[in-house]
């Protein structure tokens, strides 16, 4: 067994045919991925009795920082993301074996922020990521620009002013524009230049890479409208080790596509689940991912409501995720 059918993937259309879905990915991960299947060998659990999703084991985000997580054949790789990292710390590698899956995840993903994307113009403020090399992000905006089929699209690197007419230009016609930012560049650009553009999408991608001190997000969204002259300021959630993104449209309450779900782990044991409303560890199943791992245990911690819908609080203090020590290679 060393293909898997994903026809079905992004045609989900109830928890019952995600349930199914997740289902069928894991036996075929616990059995094809060494890393992934060495993980659910080392907590005694049996692939062929887990009949829900709440009894999947879910791989710590630090394997793909060790560990080639692959399902099936490990030389087959089309494309290597590369987290950023900071000076001394290793990186995680994603080895993507079907770029495709990528391109039609985050494509129909982001039709939660907008449906038909000929209609827009996306502006990307993304400094650090266009500085190197293996980066999903770029990766996936680079798609997004060329997919706007619109000239006046593109990057902007430190050239703030440029930036700044565009945005003055584009609001003078009227335009509908996201403006896609990592954190620290769009404080950047705002210490400088006031813009009042209450249609712009802001999207912020997250991270001050060192930069910056971090901020809770209610001061950041707060200087971030008041320096647009926007109602409310839009995020992106994804990683190097995920291929699908869940989007907030404001209020830091963030939205799943179909194939994507988000669970939430008591931090004192990875194994059991909180209800609504409580605070713990993000688990996400991403079914994109199933030529890597769907089922991630990350080191965010949030909380997820009744809906579906999650919201982010903050990181663990801790770089070790219990359970990381049950892989014996």
């Amino acid at each position: 067994m060393s293909n898997f059918s994903t026809e079905g993937i992004f045609s989900i259309q109830s928890p019952e045919a995600f349930e199914h879905q997740a289902l069928d990915i894991f036996r075929y991960q616990a059995k094809e991925n060494k890393v992934y299947s060495a993980f659910v060998n080392g907590l005694n659990i049996d692939a062929s009795k887990v009949r829900s999703i709440e009894q999947i084991p879910f791989l710590p985000i630090e394997f793909f920082k060790s560990h080639r997580v692959i399902t099936g054949d490990v030389t087959g790789a089309e494309t290597i993301f590369s987290s950023s990292g900071t000076t001394g710390m290793s990186q995680s590698k994603h080895l993507v074996k079907d770029i495709g899956l990528y391109e039609q995840s985050f494509k129909k993903g982001f039709e939660i922020l907008h449906e038909n994307i000929t209609d827009i113009t996306i502006l990307a403020l993304l400094p650090s990521y266009l500085e190197r090399d293996g980066s999903s992000l770029i990766y996936m905006v680079d798609s997004l620009i060329r997919a706007t089929q619109n000239v006046d699209s593109g990057y902007y690197l430190y050239n703030h002013e440029e930036l700044y007419q565009k945005l003055q230009l584009l609001k003078q016609q009227k335009r509908k524009v996201i403006l896609i930012g990592v954190t620290y560049a769009l404080l950047d650009f705002i210490e400088v230049y006031e813009v009042t553009f209450p249609e712009l999408m802001v999207m912020e991608t997250g991270g001050m890479k060192g930069k910056r001190k971090e901020m809770i997000r209610e001061e950041l969204h707060s200087l971030l409208t008041a320096g647009f002259g926007v109602s409310k300021i839009y995020s992106e959630y994804g990683m190097t080790e995920l291929l699908s993104q869940a989007y907030s449209k404001g209020d830091g309450i963030f939205e799943c596509p179909a194939w994507m779900k988000v669970l939430i782990r008591d931090t004192n044991d990875p194994l059991s689940y909180l209800s609504s409303g409580q605070t713990g560890g993000i688990n996400v199943i991403d079914l994109a991912n199933v030529y890597s791992c769907s089922f991630i245990a990350t080191q965010d911690l949030g909380k997820v409501y009744d809906d579906g819908r999650f919201e982010v609080l903050g990181r663990f203090d801790n770089s070790d995720i219990r359970g990381c020590n049950l892989l014996v290679q």
